[in-house]
C-alpha cells in the first residue's frame, strides 16, 4: 500500500481529559483511512492512554509513536508559583525513551504538580535520552517568545533544547489553524531555523476528528469548566481547524513549507518503539530458607493443605489438583498464587474477614486447598479452566473480598512486604453514558433543566445503552432534531463526546505490584485527594503484564465478623466456614423474603421472586443470584414452575440432563455451557471455554468456526446436525447473559451466612448491620424497622451503656453513639475510658467535668442530650439541653482550679480523697413536648427514635397512598405513585429562565426519597412543602444511572385535603329480591353504630341484571373495615367494598 507522505505528531485523545474529542480508536482508524504510515499520541502532561493507543495501533498496522505534551516551567518544578506552565512534545524514539518519557511524566506529578504536572529544565536533561522533542505550540518557550517579540530568549532556548536532546532529536513545531500568532511565530521559527539549523516541523493541534465537530469540542470545553455556550467570558479556541486534517489540507495548509511537511515522515521514521507487552512481569514471592524455587514451595504447600480440606483426597481429587498445579507452574504463575495466598493468610491470622471467593478462582482447587476461596469447586461443579485455560496465556484474575473496615491494613501488608516503591493504586476513568451526556451538553448548551430531563429520559435504560441504539428504539429521541436547529446541535455534540474519559479518579479495589520500582514499570499520576495512583487503568496495566489485584471492601464481611463476635460473647462461637447449607430456619429468610440486610437477596423484585420460589437448598440460591438480572430474569417463572412440578422439564438431549437437572434445564451459567461443549461435541475444557469468550464476545467469523466445530462434533457423537445446531443456538442465546457460577456459588455462600445469623441469632446480626450502616441515617430507619418487625427491644443511646457501636445488652439492642450526629469517635472513647476508669456519669455536670475539654463541646454535650443519651441522668430532656452551657463552664472552672493547685468550691472530687462533688440545679425550663423530643431526635439520630410524628396517622396513610417510600423507591421508571410523608427539607432552585423550582426531601416511617418539583408544579405547592408538614404526594418514579431513585412530584395535598380527594366511599351491592323492610333495618342499624365522612351507595341489582345505584342521604360512615366486616356478618350473601364516590 502507499503511504501518504504526511503524519501527525500533536494529536489530543480524550485522555486530554475534557479538552481532547478524539478516543484512541477512532482517531487510529482515521490515520489508517488516510494511509498513514505513523501516528502520535501526545496528550496533556500524561500518558493515560499510551498502552490503548501502542495496541490499537499496531492492529491498525499504523506505527505507534507514544509521545507527551509537558507542562514545562522555566523555574524549578518544586516552586509553587502560578508562572505558566509552557508546552513541549515528548516523542518515545525506542523502549529507552519510553521509559523516560514514564519518568517525567511521573515525576512532572510526585514532585512538580501545581495546578498541572509539571517538570523543569534540570529533569528534562536528566531523562532526555532516547526522545524526540518539537517546540509546541504557541504556548510553548519559543512561542511564547516569539509572540511577545523576545527573538533572543527565544533563540537561548532553542539552542539549549538543541544540545539537551542532541542532534537532530528537536524541531520547531509550525501550525497554521488560520492565527494571526501563528503566521508571527511560523516567520520567527523560520529564521530560529535558518540560524541554528534546527529543522522546522508542521503539526496540527488535533482535538477532535472532523470539522463538524468543532462545535461539539466546545461544548466540551464549556462541560470542563462548568460554563455555558452563551458565556462571554469563558474557555473558548479561536478556530475550528484544531481537527485531524488529511494529507491534502495540511500541504495545502504548508504549501510554503514543504520540508516541513516531509520531516513529520522523517520524525516518524526514526522513531521505532518496540513494547514486549504481554509477558507477565510478576514479582518474585520472598521464598522461606530451604524452598529452591516458587514452584517447587507451592507444591509442597499446596499437596500439605490439600489434606486439610480433605482427609482422605480421593484418587479423582489427587489426579484433578497435579493437574491444576502443572499447569499453575508450568504458565509461570506460582509466584502469583504464593502471594495471594500469603496476604490472604495474613488477614485470616490477624481477624480480618476474608470472602469466600469472587469470580472464577472459585473454580480452583488449588485456590481452595490453600484457603484462598472457601468454596469447594467439586461440591458446587466448578471448572479450573473458566479461571485458568492452558491454551490461553493471560494473566490469571483472583479479585479478594476483605472486611471493608479493614482492607488498608491488607494493602499495608502487601506494601511492607513488596516494598513502598513497588505497590500502588490503579486509576479509573469515568466516561460519559449516554443518558449522562446529553444532560452534560443539555446544561453546557444553556437548556432549561426540565427540557434537558425530559430528553434524557427518552434514552432507554439499559445495560451498554448507546445514543446509537437508543435512536433506533425511541422515535421521539430520533425525530428530535427535526424540533429545531438547538435540539439538533444537542445530539450531534452527545454523539461526539458519548464514550469520551470525563475525570480520573482512584479505583476502589485495584492494587498494582511491581517487580522492581514502580516508576520502572508504569507512569503514577497524583490524585486530586493527593493519593498516588498509576496512568494506566486495570486493562492496560493487564495488557502491560503487570500484577493487579481487586482488594475488595465488602461490607457484608464486617457485618459477619461483628456477628460472629457477638454470638461468641453472649454464647458458644459458631464457625461460618464449617456452617452446613441445610439450616430450616436460614432458608425460611428465603422462603417468607424476611431477607433485609441479606446480602444481594434484599431488593423488592428479588424478595417478590423469593416468595414465589421458596428456597430449599442452595442450589436454589446460587441460581436465583444469577438470574437475577437483565436478561435471565425471563427464565425465572419457568425455574420457579419447574421446581414446584408446574412445569415438566425437558432436555433436547439426555447427555444435557445432569448438567442442567440442578436448574431445570434452563442454560444459567456459563460452566453449563462448557459442560455442554465438552460432553456432546468432545471439546476440551480449554477448548470449551474459548467457545464460552467467542459466544460473550459475538464475533461472527469465530463463532461460525466454533459452531461448526461444535456441529461436527456432535455428529461424532451421533447427535443429528439439526439438533446440534439447535443446541448450538439456545448455547448462543444464553452466552450472552451468563453468569460465571463460581462468582454466584461464593457470593450465595455470603448470602446464607446472613440468613442463618438473622435466623439463629437475630439481635446479634442487626446489631452488627446497623453497625455498619451508621453513616447512612436512612439506611439506618430501614433496619430500625426491621428491628421492630422482628420483635427485637431496641434500646435508646445511653451515655452509661452505650459503646460506639450497637451493642447487646440481654438480647437486646442497645444504641450506638457513633450513630449520633456531632459526636465523634475520639469523643466516645473517651468517654468509655471515662466510664471505665470512674463508674457510671452520676449527672451532667459529672459527664462534662469528666470528659476532655478539648474534644467535648457544647455541641457534642447537646446532640447527646437531644438524642436521648442522658436520660438516665438527673433531669428531664429540655433542663438538660439548657444546662449544657453552665454544665461546661463549671468543667473549666474546676479544670482551672485544679490545675492551679486550689481546692474547688465543692471540694476535692470522689475518688480523689475528698467528698463527693455536689452538682448545682438545673436551669429551670419548660420540659420538651413528645413533639419537641422528636424533632431533636431527628436532627442528632436522623430519625424518629421515641415515635414518628406519622406514627398515629399510620392507619390513615394506608388508606390513601399507594407505597411507602421504600416501596416506591423499588420500582420501575415511570411507574406512578401516590406516598404520604413528612416534608424533611425543601431546596428551592431558580432555572435558567428565572422560574423557581425544587428539590423536596420526602420522609416516612420507612425510609425517605428525594423529589424534584418543577416549576408549575411548585407554583401551586409550595404553600404545603413546608419541613415537618404531613403531605400526601402523586408523581412517577424517576431512575438514572448516576443516582438513587428520586421522585417526580405531579400534585401535593395536605392531609386534610388527602382525605377528601382520596376519600373511599362504602358500596353495598343487594339483588332486588333480598330487600326487605328486615334486611334494611339490619343495615341501618350498623352503618349507625360508625358514624364518619364516606358516603353510602346501594346497588340494587334488577332481574334483569340492570343495576340502578342509590347514594344514602341519611348515612356517612367511618373508613373502618368493621363495618364491612358487620354487615357481611349479618347478610353473608351481600357484597360490599371500599371505593371512589359512585357518577
Amino acid at each position: 500500500m502507499q503511504h501518504s507522505d504526511f503524519v501527525h505528531l500533536h494529536n489530543h485523545s480524550d485522555y486530554s481529559l475534557l479538552d481532547g474529542a478524539s478516543p484512541i480508536p477512532r482517531m487510529v482508524a482515521r490515520a489508517a483511512e488516510l494511509r498513514m504510515p505513523a501516528l502520535a499520541l501526545t496528550d496533556h502532561g500524561a500518558l493515560f492512554g499510551a498502552v490503548e493507543f501502542y495496541q490499537e495501533a499496531r492492529k491498525a498496522g499504523v506505527k505507534p509513536i507514544v509521545g507527551m505534551e509537558a507542562y514545562v516551567t522555566r523555574g524549578r518544578r518544586q516552586d509553587r508559583t502560578r508562572e505558566q506552565a509552557h508546552h513541549l512534545v515528548l516523542l518515545a524514539r525506542d523502549e529507552r525513551g519510553f521509559k523516560n518519557l514514564m519518568r517525567l511524566s511521573s515525576l512532572a506529578f510526585l514532585e512538580g504538580f501545581y495546578y498541572k504536572p509539571r517538570v523543569d529544565h534540570e529533569i528534562l536533561a536528566r531523562y532526555a535520552e532516547g526522545l524526540l522533542a518539537l517546540s509546541a505550540c504557541p504556548k510553548g518557550e519559543i512561542g511564547s517568545d516569539l509572540a511577545e517579540d523576545n527573538p533572543a530568549r527565544a533563540l537561548e532556548t532553542a539552542i539549549f533544547y538543541r544540545d539537551l536532546f542532541g542532534p537532530g532529536n528537536f524541531y520547531l513545531e509550525i501550525q497554521n489553524h488560520g492565527l494571526p500568532i501563528e503566521e508571527k511565530i511560523r516567520n520567527g521559527a523560520t529564521e530560529l531555523s535558518r540560524r541554528t539549523g534546527i529543522p522546522l516541523v508542521a503539526t496540527n493541534d488535533c482535538h477532535y476528528l472532523k470539522h463538524e465537530d468543532a462545535d461539539a469540542h466546545d461544548v466540551l470545553l464549556c462541560i470542563q469548566t462548568g460554563k455555558s455556550v452563551g458565556d462571554a467570558n469563558r474557555l473558548r479556541y479561536e478556530t475550528d481547524q484544531v481537527y485531524f486534517k488529511s494529507p491534502e489540507e495540511m500541504k495545502a495548509a504548508f504549501a510554503d513549507f514543504p520540508e516541513a511537511i516531509r520531516n513529520t515522515v522523517e520524525i516518524a521514521e526514526r522513531c521505532n518503539l518496540q513494547l514486549g507487552f504481554g509477558k507477565p512481569l510478576l514479582p518474585e514471592f520472598p521464598l522461606p530458607p530451604g524452598a529452591e524455587s516458587a514452584e517447587s514451595h507451592l507444591r509442597s504447600l499446596a499437596w500439605r493443605e490439600l489434606e486439610t480440606r480433605y482427609r482422605e483426597p480421593t484418587e479423582e481429587i489427587r489426579q484433578r489438583f497435579a493437574y491444576e498445579l502443572d499447569v499453575i507452574c508450568r504458565m509461570g504463575f506460582a509466584s502469583y498464587f504464593l502471594i495471594v495466598r500469603d496476604f490472604i493468610a495474613y488477614a485470616r491470622a490477624h481477624g480480618i474477614g476474608v470472602g469466600p471467593g469472587r469470580g472464577s478462582v472459585a473454580g480452583s482447587l488449588v485456590a481452595y486447598a490453600l484457603r484462598i476461596t472457601d468454596i469447594d469447586p467439586l461440591r458446587h461443579g466448578l471448572i479450573f479452566e473458566r479461571f485458568l485455560n492452558p491454551e490461553r496465556v493471560s494473566m490469571p484474575d483472583i479479585d479478594i473480598d476483605f472486611d471493608d473496615l479493614r482492607r488498608g491494613e491488607v494493602i499495608e501488608y502487601v506494601k511492607r512486604t513488596y516494598g513502598e516503591d513497588n505497590v500502588t493504586q490503579i486509576i479509573t476513568f469515568g466516561t460519559m453514558g449516554a443518558k449522562g451526556v446529553v444532560r452534560d451538553v443539555g446544561r453546557a448548551m444553556g437548556l432549561a433543566y426540565a427540557e434537558v430531563d425530559r430528553i434524557a429520559k427518552l434514552v432507554p435504560e439499559g445495560l451498554g445503552m448507546t445514543l446509537d441504539k437508543a435512536l433506533e428504539l425511541s422515535p421521539e429521541l430520533k425525530g428530535l432534531p427535526a424540533k429545531g436547529p438547538v435540539f439538533a446541535k444537542l445530539l450531534h455534540s452527545a454523539r461526539v463526546l458519548e464514550g469520551l474519559a470525563r475525570h480520573a479518579s482512584t479505583h476502589a479495589a485495584g492494587v498494582l505490584i511491581t517487580p522492581g520500582p514502580l516508576l520502572d514499570f508504569v507512569p503514577l499520576c497524583r490524585q486530586k485527594d493527593d493519593s498516588i495512583t498509576t496512568q494506566w487503568d486495570m486493562k492496560a496495566v493487564e495488557k502491560a503484564g503487570l500484577l493487579k489485584m481487586d482488594f475488595l471492601g465488602l461490607r457484608t464481611l464486617s457485618v459477619l465478623a461483628e456477628a460472629v463476635a457477638m454470638v461468641k460473647k453472649e454464647g458458644p462461637a459458631i464457625d461460618l466456614e464449617t456452617l452446613a447449607l441445610d439450616n430450616e430456619p436460614a432458608y425460611r429468610v428465603f422462603q417468607e423474603a424476611e431477607t433485609v440486610g441479606v446480602f444481594q437477596f434484599e431488593s423488592s423484585g428479588m424478595r417478590e421472586q423469593l416468595r414465589r420460589l421458596k428456597p430449599t437448598v442452595f442450589e436454589d440460591l446460587v441460581a436465583m443470584n444469577a438470574l437475577y438480572r437483565p436478561g435471565p430474569m425471563e427464565n425465572i417463572p419457568y425455574f420457579i414452575d419447574c421446581k414446584h412440578g408446574r412445569q415438566v422439564v425437558r432436555y433436547d438431549h439426555p447427555d444435557l440432563e445432569p448438567i442442567l437437572k440442578e436448574t431445570y434445564g434452563v442454560f444459567v451459567y456459563q460452566e453449563q455451557v462448557m459442560q455442554a461443549a465438552n460432553r456432546l461435541a468432545g471439546f476440551s475444557m480449554a477448548e470449551a471455554d474459548e467457545l464460552r469468550r467467542a459466544m460473550g464476545k459475538k464475533r461472527p467469523e469465530e463463532m461460525e468456526a466454533k459452531r461448526h466445530q461444535f456441529v461436527e462434533g456432535c455428529k461424532r457423537r451421533k447427535i443429528p446436525v439439526a439438533k446440534a445446531e439447535k443446541i448450538f443456538a439456545t448455547m448462543e442465546k444464553f452466552a450472552g447473559y451468563g453468569f460465571n457460577k463460581s462468582h454466584s456459588a461464593a457470593y450465595a455462600l455470603l448470602a446464607y451466612h446472613c440468613a442463618y445469623l438473622k435466623a439463629n441469632h437475630p439481635a446479634e446480626f442487626m446489631a452488627a448491620t446497623l453497625t455498619s450502616e451508621m453513616n447512612d441515617s436512612a439506611r439506618i430507619v430501614t433496619l430500625i424497622q426491621e428491628v421492630r418487625r422482628l420483635g427485637l427491644a431496641l434500646l435508646p443511646p445511653d451515655v452509661n451503656r452505650s459503646e460506639w457501636k450497637f451493642t447487646l445488652e440481654e438480647g437486646r439492642i442497645r444504641f450506638g453513639l457513633g450513630a449520633v450526629r456531632n459526636v465523634g469517635q475520639s469523643v466516645v472513647e473517651g468517654l468509655m475510658t471515662a466510664r471505665a476508669a470512674q463508674g457510671p456519669f452520676a449527672d451532667l455536670f459529672d459527664l462534662a467535668r469528666r470528659l476532655d475539654s478539648r474534644s467535648v463541646n457544647r455541641r457534642v454535650l447537646e446532640s447527646l442530650v437531644a438524642a436521648g443519651a442522658c436520660d438516665g441522668l438527673k433531669g428531664e430532656r429540655g433542663a438538660l439541653f439548657a444546662g449544657v452551657g453552665p454544665a461546661l463552664e463549671l468543667a473549666q472552672a474546676r479544670a482551672r482550679e485544679e490545675k492551679s493547685g486550689q481546692s474547688t468550691l465543692f471540694g476535692e472530687g470522689e475518688g480523689h480523697g475528698g467528698v463527693a462533688a455536689v452538682a448545682p440545679p438545673l436551669p429551670d425550663v419548660p420540659p420538651w413536648t413528645l413533639r419537641d423530643r422528636s424533632n431533636r431526635e431527628k436532627e442528632v439520630l436522623g430519625f424518629y427514635f421515641s415515635e414518628h410524628p406519622l406514627e398515629p396517622l399510620r392507619e390513615t396513610l394506608a388508606r390513601l397512598t399507594t407505597h411507602t417510600l421504600s416501596e416506591a423507591s423499588q420500582l420501575e421508571d415511570g411507574a406512578e405513585v401516590r406516598v404520604g410523608a413528612m416534608v424533611s427539607e425543601v431546596k428551592p432552585i431558580t432555572t435558567k429562565s428565572g422560574k423557581r423550582m425544587a428539590i423536596v426531601t420526602l420522609e416516612d416511617m420507612g425510609g425517605r426519597i428525594e423529589c424534584t418539583v418543577f416549576p408549575d408544579t411548585f407554583e401551586t405547592t409550595q404553600s404545603r412543602l413546608l419541613p415537618d408538614t404531613a403531605v400526601v404526594a402523586t408523581g412517577r418514579v424517576e431512575l438514572r444511572e448516576d443516582r438513587a431513585a428520586r421522585l417526580l412530584l405531579q400534585e401535593v395535598r395536605s392531609l386534610e385535603e388527602a382525605g377528601e380527594a382520596y376519600r373511599r366511599h362504602l358500596h353495598i351491592e343487594v339483588h332486588a329480591e333480598q330487600l326487605s323492610e328486615e334486611w334494611m333495618a339490619g343495615v341501618d342499624e350498623i352503618l349507625s353504630a360508625y358514624p364518619g365522612g364516606s358516603e353510602v351507595y346501594l346497588h340494587i341489582v334488577g332481574p334483569d341484571h340492570v343495576r340502578r345505584a342509590l347514594r344514602s342521604r341519611r348515612f356517612r360512615v367511618a373508613e373502618d373495615d368493621a363495618v364491612i366486616a358487620r354487615l357481611k356478618e349479618r347478610h353473608p350473601q351481600l357484597r360490599a367494598r371500599w371505593g371512589k364516590a359512585a357518577p
